[in-house]
Order: C-alpha cells, then sequence, then structure tokens
C-alpha cells in the first residue's frame, strides 16, 4: 500500500507562474482564471473595502492572495476579494481566515456540483474562522448572497439597486450591488 505525499502552503509557493491554488484534502486544487464580469466584480469589491480599512480596522485584498488555515481538509483560501485583521505577514501568505470573503461565481461555477463545492468551501470558511463570505452570482436576479457564520444556512439577499453589506465582518461598509456590473 503506497501513501499519498500531502501538499503544503510551501507547494504553493512553488506553482509556475504564480499560478492561482488551493490546498483542500491534500491535494493543491489549481484554480482557472477568471473572465470579464467576475474580475472587473472582484476588482470592484477590493477597491471598495480599501475605503473602509482604518474605519473598519482591517486590510482589503484582491483576488490570488493565500491565506493560510489549519482545518483537517484544507490548509489554504485564495478569495476573489477579501478583508483581513490579522497581522501582516510580508511576502508570505496571510496567517488565518479572513473576516470576510468575496467568492464570485465564473461561468463554470454552475450545477449540482458546484453547488456542493461552493458550499462546502462555504463550510470551510466559516470553520476557519472567517465571519462572512459573500456568493455573487452576476447571472442571478440575487446578485450576492450574504452567508454570515452566525447563522450559515440563511442567506441575506441583495439585489440590484440595493447595498449589500458585510456585518459584523466589515463593520459599516456597504457596497451598491450595481457596482458590481460597471
Amino acid at each position: 500500500m503506497s501513501t499519498k505525499t500531502q501538499a503544503t502552503v510551501e507547494d504553493l509557493y512553488r506553482l509556475p507562474d504564480g499560478g492561482k491554488a488551493e490546498i483542500v484534502n491534500g491535494e493543491v486544487v489549481l484554480m482557472s482564471p477568471t473572465g470579464d464580469m467576475p474580475g472587473r466584480a472582484g476588482g470592484a469589491i477590493y477597491a471598495s473595502l480599501r475605503g473602509v480599512e482604518r474605519r473598519a480596522g482591517g486590510r482589503a485584498y484582491p483576488d490570488n492572495v493565500g491565506f493560510r488555515v489549519e482545518l483537517p481538509n484544507r490548509k489554504s483560501f485564495s478569495p476573489d476579494a477579501a478583508f483581513y485583521v490579522g497581522k501582516p505577514s510580508g511576502m508570505k501568505f496571510l496567517e488565518g481566515a479572513p473576516a470576510f470573503a468575496a467568492e464570485i461565481r465564473s461561468e463554470n461555477d454552475y450545477g449540482r456540483e458546484a453547488e456542493a463545492e461552493i458550499a462546502s468551501k462555504r463550510k470551510d470558511y466559516f470553520a476557519a474562522g472567517t465571519m462572512v463570505v459573500w456568493d455573487v452570482d452576476l447571472l442571478s436576479d440575487d446578485a450576492v448572497k450574504v452567508y454570515r457564520a452566525s447563522d450559515p444556512d440563511n442567506p441575506k439577499i441583495y439585489r440590484r439597486g440595493e447595498s449589500a453589506e458585510a456585518e459584523p465582518a466589515v463593520p459599516g461598509w456597504r457596497m451598491p450591488v450595481d457596482e458590481l456590473f460597471d
């Protein structure tokens, strides 16, 4: 019987061309680049979060930043946008989960299998200490589903014309849903 070597965060540092990946179930899971709409939406969330860093007591991060966690089945996250209240880590991944994570659906993030993967990742975020996760679906009228660790099965839904929030992870921050589509 052979034993399989478990991937480590150090393996992520050595990915060719600085690719985006996470460690799930002991394996490096590569994440494909995103398209126009999801990329712009992630940038809009990051830019909006930058404006409240001092007031909200943390730092905003764009796509492809690694967060090192210690869960039985997961060792890292790389959300599409995030807000973090821990210590800076220089050139290394940040230690611990972000307080807020935005996951923006790409064209292949639909269907029964994708829904199960998204729900599983959200569960991992909460287990690691994330307080709020946005599930951003630019193809749905329910554009932003805000899930909270305190009530993970009942998201608050925001649509165009409304402003979404991430309480209590990013105190006082609100973002117009329409900015996700600019």
